[in-house]
């Protein structure tokens, strides 16, 4: 039996993706973590799919690590893609993440590793690694220290509790807060914005975005220009120009 499920959705230019672990919390195990890291595959080899959204089934969106598995030798990760087979090593497509329920300790981790994140209201969120004598080692404190205040960093690494919805809609670190039970209606609405526009200009546009913080300023005006001249030097480029001068749609080919 599959523990991730994908359905292509918004006329097949969105891939939905769904932690199937309901009875377990979507607690990721070693068959999560594969099987999720062969559908991130499948999303960046299909050329029409321009954005991934994951959400879990049941009552939450994942509670992490399986203890249980853990402590039977079954690790959460896969090669160098990291926990729940994403963590370290993310796809070069756009990711959502789409919380009901809960994010916690790695579920938590693996919202993180998503370009953007949205949350029911009610929803729960944090990382309780410190209380069971571990830390949040699937990049979740590297992304808070670099995406947030240190001080908020602080207080969610270091008392493990949960921290409101709201708190971190203020921060920045999450971008629609929805109604309970709304949280994926948001996300597809979200993504609606972002299927139209060119995948290799979003994929170069994910790309110098997750890397500018490491390559610094300076660095970053070298990484970026073979970026930039593969995507402005491409067809859909072309199109873009033409289709704007056209006055119609473009119709693009990632190519």
């Amino acid at each position: 039996m599959s523990v991730v499920l994908a359905e292509k959705v918004l006329d097949g230019r969105a891939l939905l993706i769904t932690l199937n672990r309901p009875d377990a919390r979507n607690a990721v195990n070693g068959q999560v973590a594969r099987e999720m890291a062969a559908i991130l595959d499948d999303l960046d080899a299909d050329h029409a799919l321009v954005v991934g959204i994951i959400r879990g089934e049941g009552r939450g969106f994942s509670a992490g690590m399986d203890l249980k598995a853990f402590l039977e030798g079954d690790f959460p990760e896969f090669e160098d893609r990291g926990f729940g087979g994403f963590a370290q090593r993310g796809p070069k497509t756009p990711l959502i993440a789409a919380i009901e329920g809960f994010a916690v300790a790695g579920g938590l981790e693996m919202a993180l590793a998503c370009d953007l994140i949205v949350a029911a209201s009610d929803a729960k969120l944090g990382l309780p690694e410190v209380k069971r004598s571990l830390i949040a080692a699937g990049g979740g404190l590297l992304r808070l220290a670099q995406r947030i205040p240190y001080h908020v960093a602080a207080e969610i690494a270091l008392t493990g509790d949960h921290v409101p919805v709201e708190r971190l809609y203020q921060v920045g670190l999450i971008n629609r807060i929805a109604e309970p039970g709304q949280a994926l209606d948001e996300a597809l609405a979200l993504a609606s914005r972002i299927v139209d526009n060119a995948p290799l200009a979003l994929e170069g546009s994910k790309h110098v975005l997750e890397n500018a913080a490491d390559w610094g300023l300076a660095e970053g005006w070298r990484h970026q220009e073979p970026v930039r001249d593969r995507v402005s030097h491409s067809e859909d480029a072309r199109e873009g120009a033409t289709a704007f001068a056209e006055r119609r749609a473009p119709v693009w080919r990632g190519r």
